[in-house]
Order: structure tokens, then C-alpha cells, then sequence
């Protein structure tokens, strides 16, 4: 497994980041987020991998992504991220956090 630290992890959009300023402090999923901004900041490879043929046609038109990662979060919350590159520095980009069904959804998947 590969292992390498974030330098940074940011969201992709302000407004993605504004409503997970906007949970409040003992919210469960804010909580869980955290846990997993703390945890790109050890390793940006701790998600697990999204084949590219699954990534979202929505995704990669919006931001040109490449590659996605999932993070499991509590109560079956998922949360997606991607990989990017600044010379030597990894940066974990935060595209999008939601509950299961409507992570199924985004995927295509049935339920």
C-alpha cells in the first residue's frame, strides 16, 4: 500500500466547504470528515480507489478529474476525493461528502 502525506487537503468548491463549516461541532459527519482530512494528511492513499471507467462523465467534465478515491465516513456516509499534484507536494481535493443512497446515485450503482 502506498503511503505518502497531503501537504494540503482542500475542498473543490467554497460552497462544499462552507457546508461542512456549517455542521455543527458535535455533528457526527463533521466529526467523521475531520477524521478524514486528519487522515489524508497522513496518507493521501488511505481511501479506498475508484476505477476511472466508474468516475462520474459529471466529475471529470466539471473538473477534469482523473482519479477518485472514497472515504468511509459514520452511518454509511461516503466521502470522495481526488489525488492531485504540486512539483513534489500531494494535495487530497475534497469533491464531495454524502449519505450512501445518494452516493449510489452518483455512481450508478442499483440499490
Amino acid at each position: 500500500m502506498l503511503i505518502r502525506p497531503a501537504k494540503e487537503v482542500k475542498f473543490i468548491e467554497q460552497h462544499l466547504e462552507n457546508q461542512f463549516l456549517s455542521l455543527p461541532e458535535n455533528n457526527y459527519i463533521k466529526k467523521g470528515i475531520q477524521r478524514a482530512i486528519n487522515d489524508l494528511k497522513e496518507n493521501a492513499f488511505c481511501g479506498e480507489k475508484i476505477e476511472k471507467r466508474l468516475i462520474p462523465k459529471e466529475y471529470i467534465k466539471k473538473y477534469a478529474i482523473t482519479n477518485l478515491w472514497w472515504y468511509p465516513l459514520p452511518d454509511g456516509w461516503r466521502l470522495v476525493y481526488s489525488i492531485a499534484t504540486n512539483k513534489s507536494d500531494i494535495i487530497a481535493i475534497i469533491i464531495e461528502f454524502f449519505d450512501h443512497k445518494d452516493y449510489a446515485r452518483r455512481f450508478g450503482y442499483k440499490s
